[in-house]
């Protein structure tokens, strides 16, 4: 039996057969962006590793467990947060499939070894360190939102030392910062390969942005169509409902 703590819930995974996840209302609960993520990213099918910085309680990890055979490791600073997605790897019996790491990501090149992984992905905290009057009373969506632990920089760095030549990087942030990922990849030796662009509605701005690229890739950018969260009636569209539950 898997002990739930304060406000935690059991949920269903999407349509995911067989799958649930704890979450919490006031700690973590996941957002479509890490699903759109899970969705996107490349992953290598039968073998290989692959790890997930800023994994939360393991969403993305799990919803890859279904994608790939590989190793999958995940990474989260926060003790109540990797101990929720320390059982969830339980809940679902993956323990010979995934493992959880409670560390600083900005450690992890030397506890988990540079070029150690064949795909990274991260679901970071999109805005810049306010001042503490300004940052959310609740802690942890606090930390989950804003550079505390970690700017985008250090991150790309990590996400640079812990991905092997060859290996693809994917991360799902904020269309304002567009340029800086794609100045900071190309610092730490990642070639952009694939950006797509999410937007609420059709005729609406973009709100999100997924982007992957190749350590040491050869220069050559695909910007994909756009991908539409909303129709006019407020429905989910045909293609956002095939990424959420499977179908259209």
């Amino acid at each position: 039996m898997i002990e739930l703590k304060d406000d935690e819930r059991i949920d269903d995974l999407l349509a995911k057969e067989n799958m649930r996840i704890i979450q919490s209302p006031t700690a973590f609960a996941f957002s479509l962006d890490a699903v759109m993520l899970a969705h996107f990213t490349y992953v290598p099918i039968k073998r290989g590793n692959i790890l997930d910085l800023c994994t939360g309680n393991g969403v993305i990890p799990l919803l890859l467990s279904t994608r790939s055979h590989a190793s999958i490791s995940g990474v989260e600073i926060q003790q109540r947060l990797y101990d929720m997605a320390e059982r969830n790897v339980e809940l679902n019996g993956l323990e010979n499939q995934l493992r959880m790491v409670h560390g600083d990501l900005r450690d992890m090149p030397k506890q988990l070894g540079n070029g150690a992984f064949d795909l990274v992905t991260c679901n970071p905290p999109y805005f810049p360190t306010p001042q503490k009057q300004e940052q959310n009373i609740n802690e942890h969506v606090a930390i989950a939102r804003h550079e505390i632990f970690g700017n985008l920089e250090e991150i790309i760095f990590a996400c640079s030392r812990l991905t092997r030549s060859g290996g693809k990087i994917s991360m799902v942030h904020r269309p304002g910062r567009m340029a800086d990922i794609i100045y900071l990849f190309r610092k730490y030796q990642i070639e952009p390969k694939r950006i797509r662009l999410v937007h609420p509605k059709e005729g609406k701005e973009a709100n999100i942005l997924l982007i992957e690229g190749t350590r040491d890739g050869r220069a050559d950018l695909k910007v994909l169509p756009p991908l539409y969260t909303f129709t006019a009636d407020n429905e989910y569209t045909d293609e956002m409902r095939e990424i959420l539950y499977g179908r259209g």
